[in-house]
């Protein structure tokens, strides 16, 4: 599931490009644009708890996992401004809620098999990433256009998801059990922990949609090339957190963020400073590796902060992964109102926040 998740994400971000030029787009105007999942995700990630609630974990996941791979199609087919903003905001409404929803499975799944797998359940969203980045570069390359791309992947990742779903754990809701508001706040034992989050989820967010864009605008490269950078980005992302489970076990969550937080930090100045495509490759699969096991490791800390996991997680979802979904727009902002290379200095500066914040995750999590 996790996998499929990625894959959509993938599939999008290496055709952003391709997106801006077939809508005729400055800077400015797409991270306008990209302002518009973040709208969408804001709202709905809320919901997930209430809707796994009713229909139970493994139909409810299934549902909305659907609905994210259909929306796929939708932003390569937008014809103006407006029209690709309202299909946005579907797009990010649509990512948000399985995102929750497999969240909250995944670390129930984790305490009824007792032991660490959150980590490698992301290393899997990666790698989703990893494939459905690859695919849009090879689509990008052959000048493919992305109407075609976009509902072609949507078909086929509709059909993995819904075949995955049967093997997914399955969690009733207890008739005795209160059903969560429709719409639930963080509690203030997330709001911390979801900060650090922020600080990941934010670079995470802003290399997958401007690092195509950043070496072709910035450094003159070809489609192709400048798509392989999102690529490289998933591909360390995914080995880091494959790898994230054993490091974790070994030096605690605490070390481990923070010796992310020194290689985002890196990765993102080798990226303003980038004197050639090769450095600013090199810096983005830094960023990657450093920002990769935040989020698990913030879910985790999140399901022992208090006393309802489920509500923990949605909170922390919902800060991590709506400031994964603004920060293409604000990237676009800056770029318009200075450059993308300022813009880049905004990631590293949070980037570094994760060094500062590392603490946080150290709230009744494994040793």
């Amino acid at each position: 599931m996790f996998a499929v998740h990625g894959a959509v994400t993938g599939n999008f971000a290496t055709r952003v490009p391709w997106i801006q030029d077939h809508v005729g787009l400055g800077p400015g105007q797409l991270g306008v644009a990209l302002a518009f999942p973040a709208i969408g995700a804001s709202l709905a990630m809320p919901l997930a708890a209430a809707i796994s609630h009713r229909l139970g974990a493994r139909f409810a996941l299934r549902i909305l996992l659907s609905l994210w791979t259909l929306a796929l199609a939708l932003p390569s087919l937008a014809p103006n401004l407006v029209v690709l903003c309202v299909t946005l905001f579907v797009f990010g409404a649509s990512a948000g809620m399985p995102d929750v929803a497999m969240n909250a499975l995944g670390v129930e799944t984790e305490n009824r098999l007792g032991r660490s797998i959150m980590s490698g359940l992301h290393g899997m969203w990666s790698l989703g990433v990893l494939f459905g980045s690859a695919v849009g570069t090879l689509a990008a390359h052959l000048d493919l256009d992305a109407r075609l791309h976009h509902p072609g992947a949507a078909v086929v990742l509709l059909l993995l998801g819904v075949a995955a779903t049967r093997g997914v754990l399955d969690v009733p809701a207890d008739p005795d059990e209160e059903a969560p508001p429709n719409f639930a706040l963080p509690p203030k034992s997330a709001l911390l922990i979801g900060v650090v989050g922020f600080c990941a989820v934010f670079g995470e967010g802003a290399s997958l949609d401007w690092s195509a864009v950043y070496l072709k605008d910035e450094l003159g490269t070809s489609a192709g090339l400048a798509a392989a950078t999102t690529t490289a980005f998933a591909l360390t992302m995914a080995v880091a957190r494959f790898a994230g489970d054993a490091v974790v076990d070994r030096f605690g969550p605490v070390r481990t963020v923070r010796a992310g937080g020194v290689l985002a930090t890196t990765g993102g100045l080798l990226v303003v400073t980038a004197p050639a495509p090769a450095c600013a490759m090199a810096g983005f699969a830094l960023l990657g590796l450093g920002v990769a096991v935040v989020v698990p490791l913030a879910f985790a800390a999140a399901a022992r902060s208090g006393p309802n996991p489920s509500q923990a997680i949605a909170g922390v979802a919902t800060v991590t992964y709506t400031s994964g979904l603004i920060a293409p727009s604000l990237i676009g902002g800056l770029a318009h109102a200075t450059s993308l290379v300022a813009s880049f200095g905004a990631v590293t500066a949070l980037s570094f926040g994760l060094i500062a914040g590392a603490n946080v995750l150290r709230t009744k999590a494994r040793s």
